[in-house]
């Protein structure tokens, strides 16, 4: 690109002033849904665009250097290429399930919920799969479905593969191998979906004994499935085939920001789109507007975080050291702000105290194989606390739409806290810390 010719070899650090635009951009994500609710859906883009704007302009006429910001815009387009090709295509598979479950088969489809994540994403997996686990404990279900639900499919359970949760893309992105997380977290992911199918098997039981025997014994008798929209299979295919290109036609970019895999999986979404028979899209209620919120709000978040990584991988930013401290840190800050550029934050800081940068995919694979215990601790607390609260990932507050529009008593913002990510969650991911982040 013609205007790569003139960047500056050594570009000073942006002053701390330049971190502004990101923090304001996170707090109004993780506010403004609160207490300015009216105005947010209706201004998020323009908040989003203006914020991100401020940090092109400060490096297109202030730093002129225009290679983070050619580097931003080729990250951005792979990740909403993911993430949006996963949304629409799972939007086209419609499962309807006529029963009641039992805490045994409820039990097994959070289990099956979890593994699925790692291949269609958490957002995808959630879109698909809420529907029939609402309409499967119709008759009994109360806010700790929900949670754990958001607990087990929107987070924990896709924690194995980059496709599983925005965060570990984002660190595929960046050169973290394919398999790497799968290699190195299982453990933790066994541990952690161990625990919380037990708590919830629990909760679900003393449930299900409150339901009258003769009910019980009616609706459980027997349950069918239905499922519409298959041919989307494939296209969920060609979107992990798009993963797996050679590295040659990865690193193959049209206008140095479209890069093959991205066009392939644009191109499965689209197909996969007008290929769906219109009334699978009205079963399960798809629209684009989840979609078309995470792309204006990450417009944002990928422009005005380039400051903030330039200063953490500097290595003075953070005075912690150890994976625990990483792994509880990340974890914290993913419980109330987004998991993906905080995984990325932290990944920065933690390269940066090893004199290693984040930009180089050399450096992450190096850092990777070195520090190891660092990136598991930053992958597990990114993925995992995602879901201490509704605005800790995407799919959250999804799920919880979707359980409001379906009349279920899903927690409030604090009802969630209090009653369940602070008792429940948040000592089963103590435990799997102190157990499995050395």
């Amino acid at each position: 690109m013609f205007f790569l010719a003139n960047a500056p070899a050594h570009a000073a650090l942006p002053p701390m002033g330049m971190l502004a635009p990101f923090a304001i951009l996170l707090l109004c994500i993780a506010l403004m849904p609160l207490f300015a609710a009216h105005f947010w859906e209706h201004h998020y883009p323009k908040v989003a665009l203006a914020l991100g704007l401020v940090t092109a302009a400060y490096y297109a006429f202030v730093q002129h250097d225009w290679h983070p910001l050619q580097h931003a815009a080729n990250e951005y387009v792979s990740f909403m290429a993911l993430v949006g090709s996963l949304f629409v295509i799972s939007g086209g598979i419609n499962i309807r399930v006529k029963g009641e479950a039992t805490p045994l088969i409820n039990t097994l489809y959070l289990l099956i919920g979890a593994v699925l994540a790692n291949f269609i994403g958490t957002t995808g997996a959630s879109m698909l799969l809420i529907r029939p686990w609402i309409q499967m404990n119709k008759f009994r279900i109360t806010g700790f479905h929900i949670v754990f639900f958001i607990f087990i499919v929107s987070n924990v359970g896709g924690s194995l593969t980059p496709i599983g949760d925005p965060p570990l893309f984002l660190g595929f992105l960046r050169g973290v191998s394919f398999f790497w997380v799968l290699q190195h977290c299982w453990q933790a992911w066994v541990l952690a979906l161990a625990l919380l199918l037990g708590a919830f098997f629990i909760f679900d039981t003393r449930n299900f004994a409150r339901v009258p025997k003769e009910i019980r014994e009616a609706e459980t008798a027997h349950e069918d499935w239905f499922f519409r929209g298959l041919l989307n299979i494939v296209w969920l295919g060609v979107v992990l085939a798009a993963v797996f290109l050679p590295k040659s036609v990865q690193e193959t970019k049209l206008l140095g920001v479209f890069s093959i895999p991205a066009l392939v999986m644009f191109a499965a979404a689209v197909a996969s789109y007008f290929t769906t028979k219109p009334e699978v899209h009205e079963a399960n209620d798809f629209n684009f507007g989840p979609v078309k919120e995470v792309g204006f709000l990450f417009v944002g978040i990928f422009l005005t975080m380039i400051p903030a990584l330039q200063i953490l991988q500097s290595g003075e930013a953070l005075k912690i050291s150890s994976p625990m401290q990483y792994y509880f840190t990340t974890g914290a800050l993913s419980a109330f702000l987004d998991n993906a550029p905080t995984y990325l934050s932290f990944l920065a800081a933690s390269m940066g105290q090893q004199h290693l940068s984040v930009d180089s995919p050399a450096d992450v694979m190096t850092f990777a194989a070195e520090h190891a215990p660092h990136l598991i601790a930053i992958s597990l607390g990114a993925v995992f606390f995602g879901a201490g609260s509704y605005i800790g990932n995407g799919p959250n507050f999804m799920v919880k739409a979707i359980a409001d529009k379906s009349k279920v008593h899903a927690p409030t913002f604090l009802g969630y806290l209090f009653r369940f990510s602070i008792p429940i969650l948040l000592p089963i991911l103590i435990l799997v810390g102190w157990v499995m982040v050395k």
